[in-house]
């Protein structure tokens, strides 16, 4: 039985903002964005929850249960896809349609809530580190990746030899390579066998 109708008595709703498995200390009524709500945020000791709905209040958008659900997604599974997403969404609010996913990823990176990472050849990624000039490892093996701090530590880092007179203020780096997981596997495989005597 989900957490939420544990906590409610009844099958979850729009009324019961969300639930991760990590979050199952408490439940803490707060109140809603509309006139007379009031929603349950299932928190921890930390209050993931609620610093979640008023980082969304501090951007100007209404507090939802997609909203919240989907930036809980995101703060949970850093680099995931929207279906990746979508599918921890349905696993914690129940049905939601990948076009709403979508919805919610855009309003959100729109917002500067979430960064948008598109490494050639895969498919969107979206995460909750923005603001930082931080830099990507991708593993071309099996698309792995992992966030890198800017060598530089400054925007943008890389300056090009003639800037056309564009005045830069961001150069997105991604480092393509093979990951230690999938080296080991070509080492692994490609190992010399003892001459038999």
């Amino acid at each position: 039985m989900p957490a939420s109708q544990l906590a409610t008595g009844k099958q979850p709703d729009v009324a019961d903002w969300f639930y991760t498995p990590e979050w199952e200390v408490a439940a803490v009524p707060v109140g809603g964005d509309g006139p007379g709500e009031t929603c349950l945020v299932f928190e921890d000791e930390l209050g993931w929850g609620q610093r979640l709905a008023a980082l969304l209040r501090q951007h100007g958008l209404l507090v939802t249960a997609q909203r919240l659900a989907v930036l809980g997604a995101v703060s949970e599974l850093p680099h995931a896809t929207a279906d990746a997403i979508a599918d921890a969404v349905r696993g914690d609010i129940g049905a939601i349609s990948r076009q709403t996913v979508y919805d919610v990823l855009g309003v959100l990176v729109a917002k500067g809530i979430v960064r948008r990472i598109e490494p050639a050849g895969s498919p969107a990624r979206y995460e909750r580190r923005v603001g930082d000039n931080h830099h990507h490892l991708i593993c071309r093996t099996c698309g792995r990746l992992d966030d890198v701090d800017c060598a530089t530590g400054e925007a943008p880092c890389l300056i090009p030899v003639d800037d056309r007179d564009f005045v830069i203020d961001e150069a997105e780096v991604n480092y393509w390579g093979t990951c230690p997981d999938c080296l080991a596997v070509t080492r692994s495989h490609h190992r010399p066998t003892a001459p038999r005597s």
